[in-house]
């Protein structure tokens, strides 16, 4: 378990397990005190704020773009709101972390927030994941588990990757999303559930309708609102100050040099070799080659700083 979001969805789990037996005062205190913990075990309880940042650190939004302004000024006008939204972004832009600013500053803050990657999870265990399954409902299945949706219960699940939704499994789906309640495989009863769905990919789904590979009703449901998640090679403006803040929590992490040593400078002509890069892979591709530079570095003294040449092998054969 090594992510904040395994932890949550873990200590939800225990919740729900032990919701017979607590009144519902009692249950949202544990609740309480179990967000709080899986925050503070996951390094996200001393995560450091500024302007223009949100969530847990490695989902922060830094910039101060206009075309992360005017992204951002969307985001903050319907996070108050329940409406599903679709966040449509490139590989690596940073969509969970616009999930994560809509769930912290909504009303459902103080509740769950779980994502499911809907690509990475076989397609014959994805139901079960989504919707939880009954004791003996297949092969493996010892135990009865709550699914995404009821662990979420109360707060805000993201279906990172939704286009990657096997087509017999969206009209289950959209089944959940109209009518709030969730049948487990193998179960015969339905759960009420509370939860505001939030989708992202990198697909292109108005294509996936028309060639028949995305149900254009489950579509529909999914994107009452659209984000669209500006490509780093758009916000270059933005390369200084998101480079100053990875590199200040790549150090912090251990990634550079001895723990607790200052974070690496950019040079000039870093900076400017950073901006001739093309990015295809986004923030994520940045914070990679950051990492490698940092990683590699060996300053030769207190006022040392990378160079672009500390970049050359990272961005090697990449971008323009």
């Amino acid at each position: 378990m090594s992510t904040a979001a395994d932890l949550e969805r873990a200590l939800a789990e225990l919740v729900e397990s032990a919701r017979a037996d607590l009144r519902p005062g009692e249950r949202e205190e544990l609740a309480k005190a179990l967000r709080a913990a899986a925050a503070s075990l996951a390094g996200d309880a001393t995560a450091a704020k500024s302007p223009g940042t949100t969530g847990p650190a490695r989902f922060e939004i830094v910039g101060e773009s206009p075309a992360l302004r005017s992204m951002l000024a969307l985001v903050d006008r319907i996070a108050a709101t329940d409406v599903p939204v679709l966040i449509r972004g490139e590989t690596g832009s940073g969509k969970e972390g616009v999930a994560r600013r809509l769930h912290t500053s909504g009303p459902r803050a103080a509740g769950p927030f779980l994502a499911i990657d809907c690509g990475a999870i076989a397609p014959t265990l994805i139901e079960s994941e989504l919707f939880g399954h009954v004791r003996g409902s297949f092969t493996g299945a010892d135990r009865d588990r709550p699914g995404h949706f009821v662990s979420a219960d109360g707060g805000t699940l993201l279906l990172d990757e939704v286009g990657e939704l096997p087509l017999d499994l969206q009209p289950k789906l959209l089944r959940v999303l109209q009518e709030g309640e969730v049948r487990p495989v193998g179960g015969s009863a339905s759960k009420k559930v509370d939860v505001r769905v939030l989708a992202a990919t990198n697909r292109d789904l108005e294509r996936c309708c028309r060639e028949g590979t995305f149900r254009q009703d489950l579509y529909y449901r999914l994107a009452v609102v659209e984000v669209v998640v500006p490509p780093l090679r758009d916000r270059l403006e933005d390369l200084p100050l998101l480079a100053e803040h990875l590199l200040a929590r790549i150090a912090a992490e251990g990634g550079s040099r001895a723990a607790g040593s200052p974070p690496p400078r950019l040079s000039s002509a870093a900076l400017e070799r950073l901006a001739a890069h093309a990015w295809p892979g986004n923030v994520r591709e940045l914070e990679n080659a950051l990492r490698r530079a940092a990683a590699m570095w060996r300053p030769s003294g207190p006022d040392d700083e990378l160079g672009p040449e500390d970049f050359e092998d990272a961005l090697a054969g990449r971008g323009r």
